[in-house]
């Protein structure tokens, strides 16, 4: 299917990501992605113009180098981190030589150089973890910790952001205060002849061109030289942008005015204008409109960096019996770390002393406080409450669950969805397009234009050039999804993929698995019953023991029922489970089958015994198994796993976005069909082994028409979640690398499909509004500014209000991307 397609490799690659600045456009988009893809070894490139990050995967032997080289030759900067480290266990320059390859190898690292004597390393890389580049260094046999406190990427990336705005901003300030006189004396003229004949009195037509030619000299190669630097070499690349097209347009006016005020006799009579206000409110009016969208794309990244802020910046590690506060990166797997109340953690980790109640939902979205007390999970950037805790840190590091977030988030963030495939083919040949369509307005108005026709011509072609809008096309779908997954994070949506919310918007089954999924995944023993000849401690003493051995939650509930009851558990001398039936041991010297009716089937029993009692317990939703000691039918026993207090809501609020809902369960057949009429579920398919959930899923996809997403845990149900159109597996905050999965609940709440479904939904409309602005505003825009309503209204469009109009394009698009910021949930998860 495809989407085992899409995983499909075909060959073991690495991937890198390389922050890149100065993109402005998609067709900046589409070059920096050539530039990379024809660097050898490189086996794919994503770049995305909103989060402005290129994701590469690298062949075996592959130079990440070469690619930054590549990005710099196609006139942009890669985005660089230097990290200082402190190496011990050096000797001899050998030892030099062995830590430099070893971070070298290091996807990511450009350049690494270790020096003996002052015993550091500095390492260049793109935007490589700290603690990645230790654990390179200890493989190869050496120690080593940060030296400095390292800069993080995102951080380097946010002030890179900053001092883009405010350069923006003093840009736009210097070309507004350059650009405002002409923009008084133009229009003045123009709509108040005392004004015009105050200016010629008091100046002179001589003085006031001078005057107007500094000005317009200064907003063009002042604050507009941007685009200069960057248009003119990407034309002369045969590869234009959106700079080429300011660029071109605004030297075209600025160059025709010139001519108009030092050399007017080279232009006709009645074609001796100047345009200088043109050239320069085009200028400042583009500058405000990329501040603008700077700043809108600055707010797009929010979810990121409130996720950053969860991190700590340091850790009180006991060392030798007392706590010491240590920088975050020094925090090693082991250390036991130490939390007082209120405070945050900084690392994932296992309790070992105290009790507390932490507040996860920043993580997982769950907005109730989970109690925690020795022996339980905790999470670094949750936030401990009244108690203290010390903890065992037990992943540091990029493999702490908030770190594999930021990347799954990121990840998701620089993804195409199959939608942008058309945008991408559009924007590969807009801009020559668009110099073409201007060439052509030129001509056409110089040849049938009114006199003057050089004046209409150069002003057309001028107006045709500014207002196309590349940015917004490349900005429609990356700005969303940008939101979107930072959104879906907020909630304790993670999608894996990008290509997960088109898909997921997509889906009309939803298939779900019924333990852990519908239910609590925490089974409680309610029933035994025995055959004549056995007792119901001897039973439940030598099956608890068997059920000891095993990892399914329904051994757990009859071993802990065991428990309650006092009884002491002898240990197995052998054990096998039998996948898909249940399991058998040897205990005492008895043997032990414990399973479903069909493991009885197949020992040659007949549970026809206990045929009433099974019907009678699955119609109350309890799920029977069946023991035999020795070989002899010696009980029926039952077991309930309590339904999710949110399950109901939550398929409601599927059924109510049109999905159609099929539960898929190893159940006995009676035991789930009750439950699916207690849920109000038509569609139950039952007695599935984990094997075969992939081939149910398959046949509801057999159609062709249906899109299945399939619900699960992640774990056993890995094949279905492969299988479907989009796979989401019900997490509990512990590990998100459930590599079958394309989408992970934090929460392990149900809720959670119901609100990805709706918020993959508002995504894609909300890219669809985005693409039809933005393909809209140039399908229309452009032949107006050709002018397109010349023969039947006799009007023009000013280079100025094109100007405009091009600003309010990107604006609008980042903008309406920034609403999907207040999406509502359709239903809030609860703990049960």
């Amino acid at each position: 299917m495809a989407a085992t397609a899409t995983r499909a490799r075909a060959e073991p690659t690495t991937q890198v990501e390389i922050p890149v600045q100065g993109m402005t456009c998609a067709s900046c988009v589409g070059r920096v992605e050539r530039a990379i893809r024809a660097v050898p070894g490189v086996t794919a490139a994503n770049v995305n113009l909103a989060t402005e990050r290129s994701t590469v995967s690298l062949s075996a032997g592959a130079d990440v180098k070469a690619v930054a080289e590549a990005i710099l030759d196609a006139g942009y900067e890669p985005v660089e981190t230097t990290v200082e480290l402190a190496v011990r266990g050096m000797t001899c320059a050998s030892c030099v030589s062995h830590v430099e390859r070893a971070l070298k190898r290091v996807p990511g690292v450009v350049d690494a150089t270790v020096n003996l004597a002052t015993e550091r390393a500095s390492v260049r890389s793109f935007g490589v973890p700290s603690a990645d580049l230790i654990t390179a260094v200890e493989e190869a046999g050496y120690e080593a910790e940060p030296a400095l406190s390292g800069q993080d990427q995102t951080d380097r990336e946010r002030e890179a952001r900053a001092a883009e705005i405010a350069g923006l901003k003093r840009d736009v300030i210097l070309a507004a205060l350059g650009a405002a006189p002409l923009l008084v004396i133009e229009m003045g003229a123009h709509f108040s002849d005392a004004f015009h004949h105050w200016l010629m009195m008091t100046f002179g037509d001589r003085a006031l061109g001078l005057v107007s030619f500094v000005l317009a000299t200064f907003v063009l190669f002042g604050p507009g030289l941007r685009f200069q630097r960057k248009g003119w070499p990407a034309l002369a690349r045969l590869a234009p942008d959106m700079n080429s097209l300011v660029a071109l347009g605004g030297l075209a006016a600025y160059g025709y005015s010139v001519v108009a005020t030092f050399a007017p006799g080279l232009l006709p009579e009645g074609a001796r204008f100047t345009y200088y206000e043109a050239a320069a409110v085009v200028v400042a009016l583009i500058l405000l409109g990329r501040w603008f969208e700077a700043r809108a794309r600055g707010g797009a990244g929010e979810a990121i960096r409130r996720l950053l802020t969860l991190q700590a910046k340091a850790a009180r590690v006991v060392r030798d019996g007392q706590e010491v506060e240590v920088p975050i990166e020094a925090v090693r797997v082991g250390d036991v770390v130490a939390v007082r109340p209120g405070e945050r953690l900084p690392v994932d980790g296992v309790v070992v002393e105290g009790s507390s109640y932490v507040d996860e939902s920043m993580i997982t979205g769950e907005p109730i406080p989970a109690s925690r007390a020795a022996g339980d999970r905790v999470i670094g950037g949750s936030v401990n409450g009244n108690g203290a805790l010390r903890f065992r840190a037990a992943k540091v590091g990029g493999d702490t669950l908030l770190a594999q977030i930021v990347r799954t988030v990121q990840q998701a963030q620089g993804s195409k969805l199959p939608i942008q495939a058309v945008v991408d083919r559009i924007t590969l040949w807009f801009v020559p397009a668009v110099m073409a369509v201007a060439a052509l307005t030129f001509v056409a108005w110089l040849v049938w234009g009114p006199s003057p026709a050089l004046t209409y011509a150069l002003v057309n072609a001028v107006a045709v050039l500014i207002i196309a809008c590349p940015c917004a096309m490349g900005l429609a779908t990356p700005t969303s999804i940008m939101v979107g997954t930072g959104k879906a994070a907020e909630l304790g949506i993670l999608f894996r993929r990008g290509e997960a919310l088109q898909q997921l918007r997509e889906a009309t089954v939803a298939a779900l698995d019924k333990t852990g999924t519908l239910t609590r995944g925490k089974p409680e023993l309610t029933d035994i019953e025995t055959a004549p000849g056995f007792t119901r401690e001897e039973v439940l003493r030598l099956v608890a023991a068997v059920e000891s051995r095993s990892e399914h939650p329904v051994g757990a509930a009859i071993v802990a029922a065991a428990g309650r009851e006092g009884l002491d558990l002898p240990a197995p001398t052998t054990f096998e489970a039998v996948p898909g039936l249940g399991v058998r041991a040897t205990v005492e010297g008895r043997k032990v089958d414990v399973g479903a009716d069909r493991l009885m089937v197949r020992l040659g029993l007949d549970p026809a015994g206990f045929a009433e009692t099974a019907a009678r317990l699955g119609s109350e939703g309890k799920t029977p198994l069946y023991a035999a000691l020795d070989g002899r039918l010696a009980a029926i026993l039952a077991v309930s796993d309590p339904i999710k207090d949110t399950t109901p809501a939550a398929l409601d609020a599927l059924r109510a976005q049109g999905l159609r809902i099929v539960i898929i369960t190893g159940d006995n057949r009676a035991t789930a069909q009750a439950i699916a009429r207690r849920l109000g579920v038509d569609e139950v398919i039952a007695e599935v082994l984990p094997t075969d959930k992939a081939d149910v899923v398959k046949r509801l996809q057999a159609d062709g028409v249906a899109r299945v997403a399939f619900v699960g845990d992640g774990v056993n149900d890995a094949p279905a979640l492969a299988q479907a159109d989009v796979g989401v597996a019900i997490g509990t905050g512990a590990d998100i690398a459930i590599e079958s999965a394309d989408v992970v609940l934090m929460s392990g709440d149900l809720a959670g499909a119901a609100n990805a479904v709706a918020l993959s939904r508002a995504t894609i409309r909300n890219i669809r509004q985005n693409l039809a602005w933005a393909f809209g505003y140039n399908v229309v825009l452009i032949p107006v500014a050709a002018g397109a309503l010349y023969p039947l209204f006799g009007v023009t469009m000013s280079p100025m209000f094109a100007g405009l109009a091009m600003a309010f394009s990107s604006v609008s698009v980042v903008t309406n991307a920034l609403r999907l910021r207040g999406f509502r949930p359709v239903l809030r998860e609860a703990r049960p």
